[in-house]
């Protein structure tokens, strides 16, 4: 198992990964790196613990967020493939209609022209 050595507000931690997630998790402390540096700009050193709480609720908030646009965009996506099954529906019976009707017109011609000859 992979180990990556992040850098979070100062202190340096050694973490296990999955192979080729390495770069993913860097990321990911990077992320709250700058979360964590932000609180300090707006709040000041008020102590690693509370910066870190207050950091992971910041990211449990933005993905609560996620989640909920996620749900919203599901339940669309779904009403979306549900009109798109009923308008294909729709367009076989048009064309059924359609080809029936340039069949009527068809026969109809061709009575005209067995008339006509």
């Amino acid at each position: 198992m992979p180990q990556v050595v992040v850098e979070i507000d100062g202190k340096t931690y050694r973490m296990a990964c999955g192979p080729g997630e390495e770069d993913h998790l860097q990321d990911l402390a990077a992320g709250i790196e700058e979360k964590i540096a932000s609180l300090k700009d707006g709040v000041g050193q008020i102590g690693d613990q509370r910066l870190t709480i207050m950091a992971a609720i910041m990211t449990a908030d933005e993905l609560s967020d996620v989640r909920l646009r996620l749900n919203v965009l599901e339940k669309e996506n779904e009403r979306l493939r549900s009109e798109a099954r009923r308008l294909e529906a729709t367009l076989a019976d048009i064309r059924s209609r359609f080809t029936h009707a340039i069949n009527g017109a068809a026969d109809i011609i061709e009575g005209f022209a067995r008339r006509l000859s």
